[in-house]
């Protein structure tokens, strides 16, 4: 059986449009205080998941709703499974977008809106390919399922949840990441670091640093940093001071003047947590500029805090954790959260991508031993062990056939240190959906999907889940 994957996509563009575009104006961002039972993870996140599980049910697909955790469209039959997994949670969208993240709209060919590229365009282009399938009637000796993840963005509850309950895919693969095929992925440490400020260090600098916060998720590189000061120091030298810093260091941010205090906001350029290098932390640049300033006790201890161990460290060598082997490559750490009260909470969250041959634990002890001299101590973490499949498997070869017949170019296998689904899967890699050479824009501002990359992957996924299940 000959099928032109390519051009029957392409029939249905303008509907795989139109329901993306749908998904993309819910706002799932993971919010606790509107998580009840049947939605764990907010109103949105649940949202989301029921109008998946809508549009699987109107296309004669089997649907099953794990009490709001996950949920699974199914095609095919026989005793094998084969998983796709996506998420239809989002992080949060940020400031500064061209326009309204959850209004998603198409400029300029590409698609734009929050989680257009991660993960809710892929998720749409997986189940119109499972939905091409179908609809072709297409012979499958092994059932398809597509699997609908809601917390991937945070602590992968869903997935805990629903393997508890749900049988583990033979083989599968996410479209939350790159093309060709990614076989490798770092393990992931999401560390929380925290502690009370002390009040009764004396006030003996110029400044008293009241507040310092910064970040949203330890996976995002902070975009926006916010320091309250107080004190008797001169504010009209102090804004000439940050105002050169600012030139100096060609970023933006500003200085805001109160009677009681004086604000100063600093602003970088978001970016995924598993390439820190590549963003512009907000929270270092405000803690390099705090350096050179006059603060009180606990608040100068804070900022050399950050920067002894943090500041412009992204391998982790300031924290003694730095580390490297030849299959996902150097150890990297993400300062993602900060968060500082004079005589309250401070608090670090971390977000650590370590070789496959790496410790976790090791880095664990290594890290708060560095921090518990200022204060903080672990709180909370977040573990997953790092990810690799056979490049001879199968699962592997299917898919380099694939991509290689859709684009006539070599299926180069690639590692990684981005956290997908594939590691919830036994035997599970990443396939795409962002093309060699294409800009990742996935928790940036103006987060964007090529459509014609949109239809392209989504023919792909349909020949790979026939391929797969045949």
């Amino acid at each position: 059986m000959t099928i032109d994957w390519q051009q029957e996509m392409v029939k249905q563009k303008d509907e795989l449009l139109a329901r993306a575009k749908e998904l993309l104006a819910i706002e799932s961002v993971l919010d606790e205080s509107t998580a009840k039972e049947g939605a764990p993870f907010g109103k949105k996140v649940a949202q989301a998941l029921q109008y998946m599980l809508d549009l699987g049910e109107a296309a004669g697909m089997k649907t099953k709703n794990v009490e709001g955790y996950a949920g699974h469209l199914e095609i095919g039959e026989g005793d094998e499974l084969i998983g796709v997994l996506v998420h239809l949670d989002v992080v949060p969208a940020g400031e500064g977008w061209s326009s309204p993240p959850f209004e998603p709209e198409v400029r300029d060919g590409k698609l734009y809106g929050r989680g257009a590229l991660d993960d809710k365009g892929p998720a749409m282009a997986a189940f119109f390919a499972m939905k091409l399938v179908k609809e072709r009637n297409l012979p499958l000796s092994k059932k398809v399922r597509l699997i609908l993840g809601t917390d991937e963005e945070s602590q992968w509850r869903d997935m805990d949840y629903y393997f508890e309950r749900e049988a583990m895919p033979d083989m599968g693969f996410t479209p939350d990441a790159d093309f060709p095929i990614i076989v490798a992925e770092k393990g992931l440490l999401d560390v929380t670091l925290a502690g009370e400020g002390a009040m009764e260090d004396p006030a003996d600098g110029e400044w008293i640093l009241a507040e310092f916060e910064a970040g949203q998720r330890a996976n995002m590189v902070p975009e926006l940093a916010r320091v309250r000061l107080e004190g008797d120091g001169d504010v009209f030298e102090l804004k000439e001071k940050y105002q050169d810093f600012l030139l100096q260091r060609r970023i933006r941010g500003y200085a805001e003047e109160a009677d009681d205090h004086l604000m100063l906001v600093m602003q970088g350029q978001a970016h995924h947590g598993s390439e820190p290098e590549k963003g512009s932390n907000a929270a270092y640049h405000l803690a390099l500029f705090l350096k050179e300033l006059s603060l009180d006790a606990s608040g100068e201890r804070y900022v050399s805090m950050l920067n002894r161990h943090l500041v412009d460290s992204f391998d982790g060598a300031n924290l003694g954790i730095a580390q490297s082997d030849d299959q996902v490559g150097a150890l990297t750490v993400n300062g993602g959260v900060f968060r500082y009260r004079r005589g309250g909470e401070q608090l670090v969250k971390l977000n650590i991508r370590y070789p496959l041959s790496g410790d976790h634990k090791q880095i664990l002890q290594t890290v708060e031993k560095q921090l518990q001299p200022f204060g903080l101590k672990v709180a909370d973490i977040d573990h997953k062990a790092g990810h690799a499949v056979d490049e001879s498997h199968p699962l592997v070869t299917t898919l380099q056939k694939v991509y290689e017949e859709h684009t006539g170019e070599k299926a180069e296998l690639r590692r990684i240190g981005g956290a997908t689904y594939a590691r919830a899967l036994k035997t599970g890699v990443a396939f795409g959906p962002l093309f060699p050479g294409r800009k990742d824009t996935a928790h940036q501002k103006d987060e964007h999907l090529a459509v014609d990359d949109l239809v392209l992957a989504a023919a792909m996924y349909a020949q790979a889940i026939y391929e797969l299940a045949k």
